[in-house]
């Protein structure tokens, strides 16, 4: 069977909560349009599935290759119009998606829908996250005589929720996705809707990825992120780890916990890269965070310069960073790398990267020939990027001396969690560090680091600065990453696995 695709993506949810009385509105029309604001969160499809009480069809589910734009037919407005015509409904939930390491194909897209004869049964969902262990939990459904079809976590847990409402009795949202808690290893933001048009929105226990919901003319919206409520002019509210919010037709909507409070572990690389710049995840806002960073990294700078020098952050994450370098030490700021905004982010793009990095960052010569360049990243994966512009920027751009600036710490560690950070071999940081013992950061190694990128210097932000910039206790963060700390058991287990194998 093929390697198992995770998946890094967006959610979304719109709810009519006045069905019962008001006159019907058609929910689905907002999701294409607020899935553009998320859109960073996911290039390969979109999807959405909506509820119609006045159809045969009570779940209809729609879902498209490419941009929310390519899926929603919104260049051309009779083919969008006639969609969500077909697609009205009072509820809805919709997704982006990438694949950490999937296929561009329409069977991988969410929302996944479950079609059965009993409404409480039928049910359609979509999930942001990765299960750490669905290889065990993979395992077992063949055990049981599951087909695996498409070999992803929603495939997974589709099944996994279809056993938990099984039988003749129905059971309490609370009492299903609790059970589903204590199955499910790893980080998951789950919206799910049925044909009975109960609206279920969960948060994982420890808070990995983020979520919220707000109120607008009785539509409940929820979002991944908040810049879907902050444009649409409405107060957010964060759905707390280990909560569900259910929305029901005749009953409103409320809040429910399903697990004790415990420690939160919030992903740290959503307010490094992943996030939308304009979002607050966790009353933490990104933009304060990345500005933050950028200041904290200047804190660290001791490298000599003068009139030569310019600070050249790396579009578009690193731009806020490398902003706020360059006015603390005081050098210009400027735009040395033309981004073609046609290209998608090479974070999360797959095939020939070196040809998409070129294609979609060219130097500016006029700007950069003979001068002192602190280039500022956002951070350092493979560097598969980072060393294709610095071997631009000395080609192309003629400059004479450059000096990378990360405003993160040095990625050690995968991520099981949906960061396509998939294997300790692919890490830049592994050929000059040992997996399992700490990475110390000399001056000789980060020298040889600074040699293999083509720089003349590079430093990285520290964890405590990080920390410091994005708000959070070290201990409500999860930071497995940089300092292979896995919040979760199976986390902990896949990456000694990983370290045995090297070693």
């Amino acid at each position: 069977m093929p390697e198992a695709l995770h998946e890094e993506c967006g959610i979304v949810a719109v709810y009519q909560l006045d069905q019962a009385t008001a006159k019907p509105v058609n929910a689905a029309k907002y999701v294409p349009d607020v899935l553009l604001d998320i859109q960073n969160r996911g290039q390969l499809s979109a999807g959405l599935t909506s509820y119609n009480p006045k159809r045969d069809r009570l779940l209809q589910t729609h879902k498209g290759l490419g941009s929310v734009e390519q899926a929603f037919r919104l260049y051309n407005s009779q083919k969008y119009d006639n969609l969500m015509k077909r697609f009205k409904g009072t509820a809805a939930i919709g997704h982006v998606r990438y694949a950490t390491s999937g296929q561009e194909n329409l069977d991988f897209a969410q929302p996944f829908e479950r079609v059965h004869g009993r409404k409480w049964k039928w049910f359609s969902f979509c999930f942001n996250g990765n299960l750490a262990n669905f290889d065990v939990l993979k395992k077992q459904l063949i055990a049981s005589e599951y087909n695996i079809t498409y070999n992803t976590d929603t495939e997974v847990m589709m099944h996994f929720i279809n056993r938990e409402l099984r039988g003749d009795g129905r059971k309490s949202y609370k009492e299903v996705f609790a059970s589903l808690s204590k199955i499910f290893d790893g980080a998951f933001t789950i919206a799910f809707l049925n044909a009975c048009g109960d609206l279920v929105v969960m948060r994982d226990p420890l808070g990995i990825k983020p979520l919220c919901y707000g109120i607008k003319d009785n539509l409940l919206v929820v979002s991944s992120e908040s810049i879907v409520l902050n444009r649409m002019g409405v107060d957010y509210q964060d759905i707390e780890p280990g909560t569900l919010l259910i929305a029901t037709r005749e009953g409103g909507y409320q809040i429910e916990r399903y697990h004790k409070k415990k420690k939160t572990a919030h992903c740290h690389f959503e307010w490094v890269y992943f996030a939308n710049l304009a979002s607050n995840l966790d009353r933490r806002s990104v933009f304060k965070a990345r500005r933050l960073m950028g200041r904290l990294l200047a804190e660290m700078e001791d490298e000599k310069y003068d009139i030569n020098a310019r600070v050249v952050p790396i579009p578009e994450t690193a731009k806020i960073a490398g902003n706020a370098f360059g006015f603390k030490l005081g050098i210009p700021v400027i735009e040395g790398l033309a981004r073609n905004r046609y290209v998608g982010r090479t974070f999360i793009e797959g095939g020939n990267r070196q040809a998409v990095i070129r294609r979609k960052f060219t130097p500016i010569r006029e700007l950069l020939s003979g001068k002192k360049v602190f280039l500022v990243d956002d951070s350092l994966v493979r560097a598969v990027t980072l060393k294709t512009i610095i071997e631009d920027l000395r080609i192309r751009g003629k400059v004479q001396e450059i000096h990378v600036r990360i405003a993160c710490p040095t990625i050690i560690a995968p991520c099981f969690y949906g960061i396509n950070i998939p294997t300790v071999q692919e890490l830049f940081a592994t050929k000059f560090w040992q997996p399992g013992q700490p990475l110390k950061h000399s001056k000789k190694t980060l020298n040889a680091m600074a040699k293999e990128l083509g720089a003349d210097s590079l430093k990285f932000l520290t964890i405590d600065r990080l920390v410091q910039a994005i708000g959070f206790p070290k201990n409500q963060l999860c930071t497995a990453c940089i300092n292979t700390k896995y919040p979760t058991p199976t986390g902990t287990e896949k990456y000694q696995q990983q370290v045995d194998m090297m070693n």
